[in-house]
């Protein structure tokens, strides 16, 4: 277990957001989080690096916490359980902290079960202290049991990009052994590929990057082609994972009738104008993807547990986080970038 120095710990502060060139992240010590009645308190073993981590620090989304610690794809062992904790946690336990922290479970969103759009929702890593750190908290009733048979650092990946994946790949409607394709490679796209050929679907892939492409073919693309390429069939779906709106024009031209194109990031750049006839007729269909329920984690956490899932993880220590966005940043990463603690 990890332990820091009596009543401190360590870790990085988006201190001023700006491009990582200017060095927005900060290593500090702080004092340990305490945890309160319904949370638990969290020893970060390993926390997964995600490019909602990069949006918080170089300023893409608002700042919602002053100074915070960014991180939402945490595994950790618990230290302690707050009075009013729900889930029977335990000291020792395994858990996994993800994005969704809170949602109020009264407006109409959380009762129909669409609580990833409860106005109240909040976040890890953007509302509340996240995983680059020694230690975190999270409300017992978000915390996530995790599967059996993966690494701390493989499982750290699952806890965002798997989950966010795998409700991008439902929000497409894909047919059973449909057509899909995936724009951008990273941390996401290579674990929802695995989930979609596993339901037999073939997988195309647009992206840049060459290590990102040989990874593709590794795990069984059918094809690899440049981020704005014409795929070699047309597609029943795809998904565009990059934060680039002028991927959206090609990807739209890329899908059947009736295809579906769902956006995964949390942001994106400008999309351009579209042509109606070249983009949209025919019932294609254009759906965003807004962060995900805890039923979209628990499916997707039990699907891993059935299927392996092969997780490419390139490791970082916790004093190398700056490092590791910056080489996110650069496209230097293929997979996931976990930090290991």
């Amino acid at each position: 277990m990890v332990t820091g120095t009596a009543g401190a710990m360590t870790a990085w502060q988006v201190v001023t957001p700006g491009p990582v060139s200017s060095h927005p992240l900060q290593r500090v010590s702080v004092p340990m989080p305490q945890p309160g009645p319904d949370e638990l308190l969290v020893a970060v073993l390993a926390c997964g690096v995600c490019r909602t981590d990069l949006h918080v620090t170089e300023g893409d989304l608002d700042v919602h916490r002053p100074r915070v610690i960014p991180g939402h794809e945490v595994v950790g062992e618990v230290v302690a359980v707050g009075a009013d904790a729900a889930g029977g946690y335990a000291p020792g336990d395994r858990v996994g902290v993800a994005w969704l922290r809170h949602t109020c479970g009264r407006c109409a969103y959380c009762l129909r079960g669409r609580e990833n759009l409860c106005p109240s929702s909040r976040y890890t890593g953007w509302d509340a202290d996240g995983g680059y750190a020694q230690f975190t908290t999270v409300p017992a009733a978000f915390a996530l049991r995790l599967p059996s048979g993966y690494s701390d650092v493989e499982l750290a990946p699952l806890l965002c990009a798997g989950i966010i994946g795998y409700r991008a790949l439902l929000r497409t409607d894909l047919p059973p052994g449909g057509r899909l394709g995936l724009y951008g490679f990273g941390g996401s796209a290579h674990l929802t590929a695995q989930v979609a050929l596993a339901q037999g679907a073939r997988v195309h892939v647009m992206t840049r990057g060459e290590r990102a492409r040989e990874l593709a073919l590794a795990l069984g693309a059918s094809s690899v082609q440049g981020s704005a390429d014409m795929p070699p069939e047309p597609l029943d779906a795809a998904i565009l994972f990059a934060p680039v709106g002028d991927l959206v024009l090609p990807a739209l031209e890329a899908l059947d009738s009736g295809g579906v194109l769902a956006i995964a990031g949390i942001h994106l750049s400008d999309i351009p104008v579209l042509n109606y006839q070249r983009h949209l007729f025919q019932e294609r269909e254009v759906r965003s993807v807004t962060a995900n329920t805890r039923a979209d984690a628990r499916d997707f956490l039990a699907f891993a547990d059935e299927h392996r899932l092969a997780v490419s993880t390139p490791v970082y220590g916790l004093d190398r986080a700056d490092e590791a966005l910056a080489d996110l940043s650069a496209g230097r990463i293929a997979g996931a970038a976990v930090l290991q603690v």
